[in-house]
């Protein structure tokens, strides 16, 4: 068991950690995301270049792209079985794709460049988010799917939740330390509206 006496954190509420967050609390706690992880099965059904980084529209715009390309509706029979299935293992510091069948982790993206997660309006299962490569500037959004709308809603809630951890963490460095790193920024997610009814212990903002 990991020691988890320092790990008390005072977060913001969703509404202003997390642009468009209809909710009044995270859906975990902040040891969660600090010692452990956060796992969910979901489809990937790809990734875009994105030349003209607009926010969560342009998370939007790929996810309209990636349903014109498919031949398959996106829920068919014969389209899911071509999509792998992986487990997105989110922590404050980022998250990993990892193989859910052999468990071997496919790729891994930093908190710090990853961005604009957000719903696709046309269809609630589908999510994605845009990533930096830090190499080549370029930026990329990786485009998901689940079998339920609540799940969705849970992994983009997660995803900022993440981000105000991993915030609140830099503050605390800096204020331990006369010269600290430069604090993270507020990750925008956005989740289409109105949000279907979210799972236990979450409940919408007035």
């Amino acid at each position: 068991m990991e020691d988890r006496r320092e790990s008390k954190l005072t977060l913001r509420p969703p509404s202003l950690a997390a642009p468009y967050a209809p909710v009044q609390n995270w859906q975990h706690q902040p040891e969660k995301l600090i010692f452990e992880s956060c796992g969910y099965e979901a489809n990937y059904l790809g990734s875009m270049l994105i030349k003209d980084l607009r926010g969560t529209e342009s998370t939007q715009d790929a996810c309209a792209k990636m349903r014109v390309r498919s031949p398959w509706d996106s829920h068919s029979c014969e389209h899911m079985k071509k999509i792998p299935t992986i487990i997105l293992s989110i922590t404050y510091k980022g998250v990993k794709f990892i193989d859910a069948s052999n468990k071997n982790v496919i790729a891994e993206h930093e908190i710090r460049n990853i961005s604009c997660a957000a719903q696709d309006p046309e269809d609630l299962c589908t999510f994605a988010y845009i990533t930096k490569d830090l190499q080549t500037s370029h930026h990329y959004c990786h485009v998901f799917s689940t079998v339920d709308v609540n799940l969705t809603y849970e992994i983009i809630l997660t995803l900022g939740q993440a981000f105000e951890v991993a915030y609140q963490l830099a503050l605390q460095a800096q204020r331990s330390k006369p010269v600290g790193a430069a604090a993270g920024e507020t990750i925008e997610t956005k989740s289409s509206k109105p949000v279907p009814k979210p799972r236990a212990g979450m409940r919408k903002s007035a």
